[in-house]
């Protein structure tokens, strides 16, 4: 291989934000048909709130009530089992299973609206159980939110499977969550400098990773050639995966890759993307530290992806430059 098609040697990522596991998620339990009827108000069962999208937070933790104090909402979803004791929630043992009640809106009566939070503001500073447990419910409360109706005939469907299924009374069919898989790529010239682009919808300054939904009957290393030169007219080859983590705004599942462009002149479509730039680590740096440019939050694979190939966290590179 010339040169010029180089590619990175870049580790896999470790536990991103929001990709730890905090929960046996009880598959096995899921068929059971009074499985939430027998473990409401169980003294082994805690409850989960959730309002589009907001969750109670106290103390820097989720609100984790004892399900014999709670009224039972409409909807109700198992969420699984602790798979550790917890301290931070007042002692609750590995074992008890934790269940999502999904509100049609904040109850000021659970906890003051000040403290329910959405995912996005929340994540960096919750536990790493905490974190998990909140994308597992937002990502199954959006879905039930979206999915009401059979797409077979439109009947209302009933909720079953411990909230996991829907299925039409009127047909018989059944249906599943959804995930949408969606690339998100760091890419790199011979220089090893760093491709980021901005969003014609994002503030001015504001830049990310290149990223955009895998389309039926593509594999994931075609979409990401097929993104990074529909958005920015960059050529890319060998994309190598690094690592992946839900984002349920509403359904995505992200998956990281870093390529290697075989040319530099880029070209934003001026659609989707407004401008994109190639960067130094020190130009990237110091981009940074003077507020010439913003970046993703902590939470996000496009904030690993940049870190990871800067060679560390960029909350910390002084005003000078890079560390």
């Amino acid at each position: 291989m010339s040169e010029t098609l180089r590619m990175p040697t870049l580790q896999s990522f470790g536990s991103l934000p929001l990709a730890r596991v905090s929960l046996d998620r009880g598959g096995d339990l899921r068929s059971t048909p009074s499985l939430i009827d027998e473990l409401w108000g169980a003294h082994n069962a805690r409850v989960m709130f959730i309002a589009r999208g907001l969750s109670p937070v106290v103390n820097g933790s989720l609100l984790l009530a004892d399900s014999a104090t709670v009224k039972r909402p409409v909807l109700t979803v198992y969420l699984g089992r602790t798979l550790a004791d917890d301290p931070d929630h007042g002692g609750i043992p590995a074992g008890t299973h934790l269940l999502l009640a999904v509100l049609d809106s904040v109850d000021p009566g659970i906890l003051d609206e000040d403290a329910w939070v959405g995912l996005r503001d929340a994540a960096l500073s919750l536990s790493g159980r905490d974190a998990g447990i909140f994308v597992q419910a937002a990502a199954i409360a959006n879905w039930h939110g979206k999915h009401t109706h059979c797409p077979l005939c439109g009947a209302l469907t009933e909720v079953v499977e411990g909230g996991w299924v829907r299925r039409c009374p009127g047909d018989g069919s059944t249906h599943y969550p959804r995930t949408d898989p969606a690339i998100i790529v760091a890419v790199v010239d011979n220089a090893d400098r760093l491709l980021l682009g901005s969003a014609a919808a994002w503030p001015t300054g504001r830049f990310s990773t290149l990223a955009g939904f895998v389309e039926p009957g593509e594999s994931l290393e075609a979409a990401v050639i097929r993104e990074v030169a529909e958005e920015s007219g960059i050529e890319v080859h060998s994309p190598q995966y690094l690592g992946s983590q839900p984002w349920p705004f509403p359904a995505s599942l992200m998956l990281g890759f870093i390529a290697t462009a075989v040319n530099t002149n880029q070209v934003p479509d001026g659609v989707e993307i407004a401008d994109v730039r190639w960067f130094t680590r020190d130009e990237l740096a110091a981009a940074v530290s003077t507020g010439e440019i913003t970046l993703p939050t902590g939470a996000s694979v496009s904030r690993a992806l940049i870190e990871h190939w800067f060679g560390g966290p960029l909350d910390l590179v002084p005003a000078e430059g890079r560390p």
